[in-house]
């Protein structure tokens, strides 16, 4: 059995290639690679998209949170095999099913992202990702994820 993997932003930040405004894992609490991952995103008052999501009541857009479990399932796929991304190595999201949105998120919210990896075939990983803010569902979906096959860069054509 894997041992649990606790990460900080600076393993994050190596793990994945988002960067601020974009990046929305702020800590993995516990990583079980081939199976699960808890991670955290702070939600902050401060964050990009409130002003005009809406002004006179912020709330986290839904696809944001999708996004930010889809970064925790990304986490959960380049710990399973084991690499550190690098300009050739990335998982794109290519599929969301079953979204669903319970709760509005909004500042001052702590969004706990919970994703386990359901299977892997034809290169295409599928995950169950549900977020949760005090302990209760806020969403939830089937996300799927592929790796790149980066044949364009090793062939010298630009990304």
């Amino acid at each position: 059995m894997n041992a649990p993997i606790t990460m900080d932003i600076a393993a994050i930040m190596r793990q994945l290639p988002h960067r601020y405004p974009f990046l929305l894992v702020d800590r993995v609490l516990e990583c079980i690679p081939g199976k699960r991952i808890t991670a955290l995103k702070n939600v902050t008052f401060n964050e990009p998209y409130f002003p005009g999501h809406f002004p006179h009541r912020p709330v986290m857009p839904g696809v944001i949170i999708i996004e930010a479990l889809a970064q925790a399932a990304g986490i959960l796929a380049f710990r399973t095999v084991d690499v550190i991304p690098d300009v050739n190595t990335r998982f794109y999201f290519v599929a969301i099913d079953k979204a669903r949105f319970r709760k509005p998120v909004e500042p001052g919210d702590q969004l706990l992202l919970k994703v386990t990896l359901g299977r892997a075939f034809k290169g295409i990983w599928k995950f169950q990702a549900v977020a949760e803010v005090a302990g209760a569902e806020v969403a939830s979906a089937e996300i799927m994820l592929a790796p790149e096959a980066k044949a364009a860069a090793r062939e010298g054509d630009a990304p």
